[in-house]
């Protein structure tokens, strides 16, 4: 129907009368008019329509843009017809089936209707104000009738196509020549008084048309063949005489319009073809008429106006003309023939089959090539342009060189005849006398000899003698010859005569090479002259600049196969700007300091800018881009850092301002320039060069970004929709003209921006151009509601899409709100943002970027993504807001897209589906829960979310779409998130449902199988470039998450089957395996070490699942080879995985219950890697160490080989705990000697190990360091490999950096154990020094006498730091502190070991440890007096309410605390659990306390077996004491491991104690103190009895006043005796009056051989005391009796049983009866620990408070 398919009002109207009068519709189409406006168009809200239609103003101006909205409606669906002619027979074109099944439903009707919608448009009435209301003022009429105007052109266009199509009946012929004779062609319009010079392009195009309707009608292109083949009497018509006759009558009648030349030209072809003889007198006639309307020059103006049409019209339009002017060249014509070769120039269509006819070489426009060469090289345009012309492809190309290379007519103009010829009478025919060269170049040079004899015809006319000379010559050469003409004249008068003659040279040389770039080489004389060509003709005073301009165009062409040598040449030749100073810094490039322009730049300002012409700066943008492109990888891009510069501050902020001759030139040097920035953008990285001058790229980005440069950018963005859509309006054609320039100027103003802001480095300051984005002006002012309005846009798709992806790169990075800056605009703007995206007609691409930018807001545009869910709210019934999706929800959208059973259709490719699904991860990401609520609830979310995981994909070796990957990753993470955050007994039903299909249906093993061929198809491909990389990389990724999640989430995930996991876990053995074995691809080593760590994840979580599993080391160190032979600095992390995994796997499964193959070459691979890793971090270390001590500049200029990071799970600490791995299982030590054998490891440990002692520095290193020593350590082979690699050396004195810190420029000791609340395993350096510690009692326990002087070095440096941790166990009770007792107490047990080498090289420090010096030091081990080692943990061990006090008191935080609940719970019963958890967390902490006191116990205890003889021996104190003594006999329990005997003060005064100590060498110890006392003074004697089996004995001394009694102790502690060896030992002591004797008798007997143990009996006889001891009660325990003055009362009664681990046989009863005078001691035997508390007592006062525990 075309345009008949709108109606014109029937009636007055009742509701849309204003829109009906003013569109001229009928009141339906007008409501669908409206609507369809209001839906694609209208911008604005349903209120903002309302308030329109309440002002009149506004509605009228609404009704105008309705009517806009309904003319571009019929210009659209005329272009829909123009789009299907086009494509309906391209066999290219994706949809030709469907468009040629549309042409075959218009082609019976189409013409009929379309030549009557033509005659009523022309015929048309202009509106008026009395038909069409108040409206239609003269503005409105005019826009009427250039709409008329369009409609017209258009609908000529489309017969046009289709007769390029369809023959023309003769009959439509005739009537359209009668209508277009009486139309004028177009100029004869009803409405022509309304023509304005703006619509002249209209009329002329209406004229072109119909002229064109009328050749072809004629059917020149088969009178053509016809013709040729002699057969003319089949065109139609050949037998039509009364259509011919009046054909004839009417175009005698023609002349007197210029449209009327191609039509009267193409029927004098017709009738002199068809009947020459008949049709003679007409023809003449006709072709008179012809050759005056001037049909070449309107045929070149036709060409130029319509050739840049569409594809198929330029054909079409082409072969016509082309066919036309062949056929011209019958007739007698041959003085146009220059005019012909004109036209010719301007075809696009390929001439040669029409010049080049094998049978009839003398017709068809071979004739004009002919004429042309009868004037060469006179003449040398015409030749020139018509061969130019031929090119169309290499073959033709071919042929032109050829052609000219061997010419045979060589023309030459006379005005006199020469003196070196002969001729004849007549004049006809020239003889050379003599030879001549035929250009005046000097000797050297090339030229052209014409040889003697040579003969010429001889032709006299205006000129002179025109004479062609019969010579064979090149071409090629004669055109060097014109250039090195133009070079000696170049400074003469006669320079213009020469560069019009070498301008066509220079044009066909640039579009042969542009043609064939093999005929290149050839040309070599020529082109090399170019860049002397440029530099002379540019250097003058008036240069010709349409030569300069060709020049820079054959450059063009050269430098896009020849960037490097194109670039040297011009570099000589001074027409590029160039730089004098060296470039350094962006700061000096930006002042243009040492900047020239170049002849260029004076050329632009002096010659083109006055002018308004700029073919040398079009062609100098372009060069410049082509060497850009050109130069991607090389160092002489910086040499275009002046020209880009130019371009940047001269052109781009002022290009607009300049002057032009001609429309369209200013948007097209406005594209070219963003070219340029594009093609800079766009470099490559590695493209792009590295030093201290800023590359091409860096100076784009911080000129746009901070210069008027980016202002310009910003300014052509700003053109808006509106302004665009009034260009296109009033341009005359569909395809090309200003409109679609200044489309592709805002484009690539779009790309530029996004790059610029994608690129520029990160900055705390905001640049200008992210100011001039972002700032927040008036209503509809601000560029981010000029980008959004974008999306209005039709015409091209590309502009919104753009638009869009700028807006989602500024909602990325810069600091505004999209939303604010939209305003009012913004509801609008999302209607229309998802109409497009429900649109099933919309581009596919739109669709996804405007979902991609919904993606984006997600996270950045919290108020703009509110917007665009639009959630309605409502209170539920429990109180709660319930959420609902509104009207205009972009969640509406997204959940159709998504829908399974809508999916595979055309307007839902996998594409968009990929996008909507990037849109829902968002939204769980960003954890919007008020839609997630919603969409939780949806029906069938779950299920057509988890669809793709059910769909079954192709194999990945084939081409499986990336987008269809990238989906099903997508939905992975969804599922994933929702279950890693929402508690398993909330999540939906549905989604239950969906994971339990995936394991019923077997989906986890189809996507465990699929990863890995995946994986596999990716290594393989890589070499090829697999375009889905990425997309499989974010598959496999999606999947890694999804196996982690399952490890603690397999009861939602219904992954709990054994053999699953275990096949999940071999198929990432696999996959892993593959993608490691690649070394040589990055992409390959990058997805390799992603799949390492769920390796290694794996391996941790699903221990018991691989225990069973094939082996694993030999995959592992398989895989460990090939990363190895990978780059290392690329590797880094995943060398690390691996030996993680390797030590997992080792740890899960050992070697499989034998050796593997792999185990000798594993170990030298970590051994080598240990070895480089301890090297470099020797480079490291030293350099930090440097770094930091010089804060200063210095000129260090070393710097390490690589920055090594000492962490827990680095390369060189994981690699070392591998070894250390490896060499446990190898127990024999074999193959770590081998090892050692090949490799310096160990020097190279322990060289790094000395140095991060030294500096305390790298402690994971040092601590893994230390390990792999301590294993090594425990076998003969492996201790003597690190004693001998100097291990001492290395410890010892680094050591005391440890734990040593200054204090006043002396050296002081850190006692750091304080308590800590990090576990004890934590790293830490006072760990380190347990280490050692460790270390060095491994190495003395392997290898005894040969490491017993490197100990005793360690004992003495260190002799202080043990002394003070052993002395630190009573005051501090932390893990720590206990730690390093329990090491520091192994290491001196398996000293005590060499008592005897302890005594000579160390004798104080084993008195240090062992006794009591005067008033000095302490026995540390076992003193009962002030707070001996041994008695306080006795103490401790035995009260568990006293430790648990200590260390709540002492130690603070050193328990554990409970878990801090996540939020107050208001109820006071779920307290209860929480003090229960807390009071569990104490007692696990109070029991690793009493583990740690019990180990140090037990290691003291066989210490001191090392100080006891062999044999048990008769220890026996006697003390006889005199006046005031006071004997106490106390007998100890063999079951009370510990004792602690605290010291008796009194405040009076003090007593001298002398203190004698006897060693008896068979008894190990026997001491005897004697008590001296002064005049009044009391004496106090202790007996000490010392037993073999006890580590330590210590001795505190007692000091009493005056009047205090004197206490005598034996303490004997029997232990594990034996039953055939025990004896009684009878201790006799005699003491008078008024003495107090306290006899305590220790036996301490561990682990006692039976034929040495005797029996000890300790008789004590007291006068005054008593003392009975019960052999029954385990324990015993002393109270304190207090007296008043004068009063002595002490009652202590001791009952001391021994019956531990003794044997019914030899076990006897030991009574003490002790008489007691004043005095009663009782002692508890049931307590474990003995505590006895100072008495204290004041001045005549005796008061003795005794306190046993």
């Amino acid at each position: 129907q075309g345009l008949s398919y709108y109606n014109t009002p029937r009636g007055d109207g009742f509701m849309m009368d204003s829109d009906t009068k003013a569109v001229g519709l009928d009141e339906q189409q007008s409501v669908q008019i409206l609507q369809c406006y209001l839906q694609e168009d209208y911008r604005g809200t349903r209120n903002t329509l309302k308030t329109v239609l309440q002002d009149e103003r506004q509605s009228q101006a609404l009704l105008l843009k309705i009517a806009d909205y309904y003319y571009e409606e019929r210009v659209c669906l005329l272009r829909c017809v123009l789009l299907l002619l086009t494509y309906f027979q391209d066999e290219r074109h994706p949809y030709r089936a469907e468009y040629a099944g549309c042409v075959a439903k218009l082609e019976k009707d189409l013409v009929s209707n379309y030549q009557q919608q033509f005659e009523g448009l022309f015929n048309a009435e202009a509106p008026t104000w009395e038909t069409h209301g108040n409206l239609m003022t003269e503005r409105q009429v005019s826009h009427w009738f250039t709409q008329c105007l369009r409609e017209q052109a258009l609908l000529l266009e489309v017969l046009f196509l289709y007769y390029a199509y369809f023959e023309m009946p003769p009959s439509d012929l005739l009537t359209f020549a009668r209508l277009f004779k009486e139309q004028g062609f177009g100029q004869r319009q009803t409405n022509r008084h309304l023509v304005d010079k703006s619509m002249d392009a209209l009329v002329d195009r209406i004229g072109y048309f119909s002229c064109l309707i009328l050749v072809e009608g004629m059917d020149i292109d088969f009178l053509h063949k016809c013709a040729l083949e002699d057969r003319t009497e089949q065109h139609q018509l050949s037998s039509t005489q009364e259509i011919n006759k009046e054909m004839d009558q009417m175009l005698l009648a023609f002349g007197d319009i210029c449209h009327h030349g191609p039509v009267l030209l193409a029927w004098v072809l017709l009738r002199h073809t068809l009947q020459p003889v008949e049709a003679a007198a007409v023809v003449r006639r006709l072709g008179h008429t012809t050759l005056q309307l001037g049909v070449f020059q309107y045929l070149t103006d036709m060409l130029q106006a319509l050739v840049r049409e569409s594809l198929c019209l330029s054909v079409s339009l082409s072969l016509c003309l082309s066919v036309s002017l062949s056929l011209s060249l019958s007739l007698s014509l041959s003085h146009v023939y220059f005019k012909q070769a004109e036209v010719l120039s301007g075809f696009t269509f390929d001439l040669c089959p029409h010049v080049w006819v094998p049978q009839k070489p003398n017709v068809g426009l071979e004739m004009v090539l002919d004429s042309a060469v009868g004037v060469f090289p006179h003449k040398t345009g015409p030749l020139l342009q018509l061969l130019t012309a031929l090119l169309a492809d290499k073959s033709t190309a071919k042929r032109v060189y050829m052609f000219l290379d061997k010419m045979s007519v060589y023309t030459e103009v006379y005005k006199h005849k020469p003196s070196d010829v002969l001729s004849r009478e007549d004049e006809t025919l020239w003889h050379r006398k003599t030879p001549k060269l035929l250009y005046p170049l000097g000797a050297g040079q090339t030229n052209l000899r014409m040889s003697q004899g040579c003969y010429g015809q001889v032709c006299v006319g205006q000129e002179g003698y025109v004479v062609r000379w019969d010579y064979s010559y090149s071409s090629w050469t004669l055109f060097t010859c014109e250039v090195e003409m133009l070079l000696h004249v170049v400074s003469t008068a006669d320079v213009l005569a020469h560069c019009e003659r070498v301008k066509p040279i220079l044009d066909l040389v640039h579009k042969i090479i542009s043609t064939d770039w093999t005929v290149s080489d050839c040309l070599l004389p020529l082109t090399s002259r170019i860049y002397m060509l440029l530099q002379r003709l540019t250097s003058v005073i008036n240069p010709p600049v349409d030569v300069i301009a060709s020049c820079v165009n054959c450059l063009i062409v050269l430098a896009a196969r020849q960037p490097g040598k194109v670039w040297s040449s011009l570099q000589h030749t001074g027409f590029l700007p160039f730089g004098s100073t060296p470039l350094t810094n962006m700061a000096q490039i930006m002042s243009a300091e040492g900047m020239k322009a170049g002849n260029y730049g004076n050329l632009l300002v002096l010659i083109e800018q006055p002018r308004g012409e700029y073919a040398v700066t079009i062609a100098f943008l372009r060069l410049v881009t082509t060497l850009v492109k050109g130069q991607v990888g090389s160092t002489q891009s910086r040499g275009l850092i002046p020209c880009v510069l130019l371009v940047l501050k001269e052109m781009l902020p002022t290009y607009h301002k300049w002057r032009y001759n001609r429309h369209g030139v200013r948007e097209k040097i406005g594209c070219l320039i963003l070219e340029l920035v594009h093609a800079i953008l766009n470099l490559s990285p590695e493209g792009e060069s590295h030093g201290s001058t800023p590359s091409l790229q860096s100076l784009c980005i911080y000129s746009l970004a901070n210069t008027e440069a980016g202002q310009a950018v910003v300014s052509i963005m700003g053109v808006g929709v509106d302004t665009i859509s009034m260009v296109l309006s009033v341009q005359p054609g569909s395809n090309d003209g200003p409109g679609q320039v200044l489309i592709q100027m805002v484009k690539l103003a779009f790309s530029v921006t996004n790059n610029v802001i994608r690129l520029k480095p990160q900055s705390d300051t905001i640049s200008p151009l992210e100011q001039a984005l972002t700032q927040h002006g008036g209503h509809g002012n601000n560029l981010i509601a000029v980008l959004a309005k974008y999306i209005y846009h039709k015409h091209d798709p590309a502009l919104p899409r753009l638009a869009v992806q700028l807006l989602k790169r500024l909602a990325m990075v810069a600091p505004m709100s999209v939303y604010a800056c939209l305003g009012s605009d913004a509801a609008p703007i999302r209607d229309a943002f998802l109409t497009r995206l429900q649109s099933k007609t919309v581009d596919l691409r739109i669709k996804v970027t405007i979902l991609e930018f919904l993606t984006v807001a997600v996270e950045t545009q919290p108020g703009l993504i509110e917007l665009f869910l639009n959630l309605e709210t409502k209170d539920g019934n429990d109180g709660a807001k319930e959420f609902s999706l509104g009207e205009w929800s972009c969640l509406a959208v997204v959940l159709e897209l998504l829908d399974s059973e809508l999916q595979g259709q055309y307007w839902c490719p996998p594409l968009l589906q990929r996008a909507a699904l990037a849109f829902i991860h968002a939204l769980w990401q960003d954890r919007r829960d008020s839609a997630l609520s919603v969409l939780r609830t949806k029906e069938k979310f779950w299920d057509n979310l988890s669809a793709p995981l059910f769909s079954t994909l192709p194999s990945p070796a084939e081409n499986t779409e990336p987008c269809v990957l990238e989906s099903c990753a997508f939905v992975m993470k969804i599922i994933g998130l929702e279950i890693y955050y929402v508690v398993s007994s909330k999540l939906e039903d549905s989604l239950k449902a969906a994971l339990k299909r995936l394991s019923s249906q077997r989906r986890y093993e189809f996507w465990s199988q699929y990863v890995k061929e995946l994986v596999c198809a990716a290594c393989e491909g890589e070499e090829e470039g697999v375009r889905s990389l990425p997309e499989s990389q974010m598959l496999i990724s999606a999947w890694r998450t999804l196996l982690i999640l399952s490890t603690s989430h397999s009861d939602v995930m219904h992954l709990k089957e054994d053999s699953v996991r275990q096949k999940l876990f071999m198929d990432i053995l696999e996959g892993t395996k593959t993608t490691l074995s690649t070394p040589q691809s990055v992409a390959c080593l990058r997805l390799g070490s992603m799949l390492a760590t769920l390796l290694l994840i794996l391996l941790k979580q699903w221990k018991s699942v691989l225990v069973f599993a094939p082996a694993l080391l030999p995959v592992l160190s398989l895989m460990l080879d090939s990363v190895l032979q990978a780059d290392q600095q690329l590797m880094e992390r995943t060398k690390a995985k691996l030996f993680s995994a390797l030590i997992s796997a080792l740890h899960i499964q050992g070697l499989n219950g034998g050796d593997i193959t792999q185990l000798p070459q594993l170990l030298l691979c970590v051994c080598e890697t240990v070895q480089d890793e301890a090297l470099a971090l020797i480079d490291s270390t030293r350099h930090t160490t440097q770094r930091n001590d010089s804060q200063e500049d210095s000129m260090e200029t070393d710097v390490p080989r690589s920055v090594q990071k000492d962490q827990r799970d680095s390369v060189c600490v994981l690699a070392l705990h591998l070894s250390k791995e490896l060499c446990g299982l190898d127990e024999a030590g074999e193959q770590w000697l081998q090892v050692m054998r090949k490799l310096p490891v160990l020097p190279s440990v322990l060289s790094a190990l000395e140095l991060s002692l030294r500096s305390t520095h790298n402690l994971y290193f040092t601590e893994a360091a230390l390990h792999l020593l301590l294993t090594l350590a425990r076998t003969p082979q492996g201790a003597a490999a690190v004693a001998g690699a100097g291990v001492i050396q290395s410890v010892c004195l680094p050591l005391l950096s440890v734990y040593e810190g200054p204090a006043n420029g002396a050296p002081q000791v850190r006692a750091d154990y304080s308590p800590s609340t990090s576990p004890l395993d934590a790293p830490c350096w006072s760990g380190v020094y347990r280490l050692c510690l460790s270390l060095m009692e491994s190495l003395l326990k392997t290898l005894r006498y040969n490491f017993i002087s490197e100990a005793l070095d360690f004992v003495g440096v260190h002799q202080e730091r043990i002394l003070q941790c052993l002395s630190a166990v009573r005051t501090v009770q932390s893990l720590a502190c206990l730690d390093e007792a329990d090491h520091t107490v192994g290491f001196l047990l398996q000293l005590s070991s060499f008592c005897r080498e302890w005594q000579f090289h160390l004798p104080q420090l084993l008195r240090d440890v062992q006794y009591t010096g005067v008033c000095a030091h302490r026995c540390l081990l076992c003193s009962p007096l002030k707070g001996g080692f041994l008695f306080t943990c006795t103490y401790l061990l035995h009260s568990k309410k006293m430790l648990h006090h200590y260390l709540q008191a002492k130690n603070g935080e050193a328990l554990p605390q409970g878990p801090r609940p996540q939020r107050v719970v208001p109820h006071t019963s779920k307290e209860q659990p929480l003090v229960g958890e807390r009071e569990e967390a104490e007692s696990k902490a109070l029991q690793a306390v009493q583990c740690s006191l019990l180990k140090i116990l037990s290691k003291t205890l066989a210490t001191l077996q090392h100080f006891t003889p062999d044999c048990c021996q008769i220890l026996l104190d006697q003390v006889h004491t005199h006046t005031h003594t006071h004997t106490h006999t106390h007998t100890r329990d063999l079951t009370a491991l510990y004792t602690r005997l605290l010291s008796d003060t009194t405040a009076v005064r003090y007593c001298w104690t002398r203190y004698t100590h006897t060693r008896d060498l068979t008894a190990l110890y026997t001491r005897l103190l004697s008590d001296t006392a002064g005049p009044g003074t009391h004496t106090h004697t202790h007996t000490h009895t010392r037993d073999l089996t006890a580590l330590y004995t210590r001795l505190l001394s007692d000091t009493a006043g005056p009047g205090v009694h004197t206490h005598t102790h034996t303490h004997t502690t029997l232990q594990h005796f034996t039953p055939d060896c025990c004896q009684i030992l009878l201790d006799q002591v005699y003491v008078h009056t008024h003495t107090h004797t306290h006899t305590h008798t220790h036996v301490t007997l561990q682990h006692f051989t039976p034929d040495c143990c005797q029996i000890l009996l300790d008789q004590v006889y007291t006068h005054t005391h008593t003392h009975t001891h019960d052999l029954i009660a385990l324990y015993t325990r002393l109270l304190s009796d207090t007296a008043g003055p004068g009063v002595h009362t002490h009652t202590h009664t001791h009952t001391h049983v021994t019956l531990q681990h003794f044997t019914p046989d030899c076990c006897q009863i030991l009574l003490d009866q002790v008489h007691t005078h004043t005095h009663t001691h009782t002692r508890d035997l049931t307590a474990l620990y003995t505590r006895l508390l100072s008495d204290t007592a004041g001045p005549g006062v005796h008061t003795h408070t005794h306190t046993h525990t």
